[in-house]
């Protein structure tokens, strides 16, 4: 195809199972090891080398990628929090079955481990306050049920995105943008409109802060709905400068003057971990867009540790096959236990690392493993000793 001819920058799935999203480098390698009849029996793993606790995302896509070659790949389970130097997935078998799919199998592992990470950071320094992905405005279009999924992994109760939650299996949530109000020039015609026209299982919750100050349309909006609106979202970014806490303090206390007690106040507009800390005891929810789907991808590296039975390894990693034990209680980097694949397991403690593809077929089941991997998370972040470095 060429460059001119991909009117919406998509690479299909058959170049990606065919290995042409790869770096030039790995084709190279196999033109070498061809030619000169190299091909080692391998043990490869997936590790990163620092930061914190890390979510685990992307394992679907990665055993759909290498279904059907001839090797066994483990994995810890998706939604799994891991930390630096434990492997979370390893491929055994001959190196050029999976050679030219390291960078594929990477930006899967990466991109939707940050992702998920970031989200379920947020989670849990949101609490109980409901927290909407609203961010797949920054990122390519193609690229929005991928962000939705590690979102709603991560902990998010909801995402905004169309597509990208009915490839999930969920109602997309979402208010007003400030182009409804400007169509109609005038804030009240709009939520009326609005009120008049949206099914009523649809919350109402008005934007407030298009023409006038966040405190004069809240009341406005009140006043023009009643007991119709849910709440109000202020999507107040830095560049309006003052003080968001101060600003959703005054709100509050002039709905509550008015009688307003039950209208809620849902905030948008720049929310990072800083801000959820902040204003997590003042507003109703979250709406939360770069902080998430622009997350930082985690420094995942694979690596060959092993070399026909015999233990290897660059500098900086550790040789050998391995396998990472957990138990019961806190989850903290010192609770896990790495050891050989061949030494004995440690007691009280259970293995990680589980069959995903077996003589080339999968037989990790992923029918339920968005919602099962959720849940793995949510209960993991009640136990779990610090917070991530991203």
């Amino acid at each position: 195809m060429k460059n001119n001819e991909m009117k919406l920058g998509i690479i299909p799935d058959d170049e990606i199972q065919a290995g042409r999203t790869t770096d030039i480098y790995f084709l190279r390698t196999e033109e070498v090891l061809i030619q000169k009849g190299v091909n080692p029996r391998v043990v490869a793993e997936v590790i990163i080398t620092g930061g914190g606790w890390t979510v685990l995302a992307g394992l679907e896509e990665v055993a759909h990628l290498l279904a059907g070659k001839d090797i066994n790949v483990y994995a810890m389970p998706e939604g799994t929090v891991f930390y630096p130097y434990e492997p979370v997935l390893r491929i055994e078998g001959r190196y050029l079955e999976f050679a030219r799919y390291e960078t594929p199998l990477l930006g899967y592992l990466c991109h939707e481990s940050g992702i998920a990470t970031k989200a379920a950071r947020i989670k849990l320094l949101a609490g109980d306050v409901p927290v909407i992905s609203f961010g797949t405005r920054r990122q390519h279009p193609a690229l929005a049920a991928i962000i939705e999924r590690c979102a709603y992994l991560g902990g998010m109760d909801g995402v905004s995105n169309v597509a990208g939650a009915d490839r999930i299996g969920l109602e997309p949530a979402g208010t007003m943008p400030h182009s409804l109000m400007i169509c109609f020039g005038d804030q009240k015609e709009a939520w009326k409109a609005f009120d008049e026209v949206i099914a009523k299982k649809v919350p109402r919750i008005c934007l407030c802060d298009t023409y006038y100050d966040e405190k004069t349309e809240s009341i406005l909006a009140a006043e023009t709905l009643g007991e119709s609106l849910h709440a109000v979202r202020l999507d107040t970014p830095t560049s309006r400068k003052g003080d968001f806490r101060q600003i959703i303090e005054e709100v509050r206390w002039e709905l509550d003057a008015r009688g307003y007690k039950d209208v809620g106040i849902f905030v948008s507009g720049g929310i990072d971990e800083e801000a959820v800390v902040e204003l997590r005891d003042l507003v109703a929810g979250f709406g939360v867009g770069t902080c998430v789907s622009n997350a930082k991808s985690i420094d995942l590296a694979l690596d060959i540790i092993e070399r026909d039975g015999e233990p290897c390894a660059k500098r900086g990693k550790r040789g050998g096959k391995k396998q990472v034990y957990r138990g019961p209680g806190t989850i903290r980097a010192a609770n896990d236990v790495i050891r050989l694949a061949k030494e004995a397991p440690p007691k009280d403690k259970v293995p990680l690392l589980q069959p995903m593809i077996l003589d080339g077929n999968i037989v990790a089941d992923f029918s339920f493993s968005l919602e099962e991997a959720r849940k793995r998370v949510q209960e993991q972040i009640k136990v779990i000793e610090g917070a991530p470095i991203l």
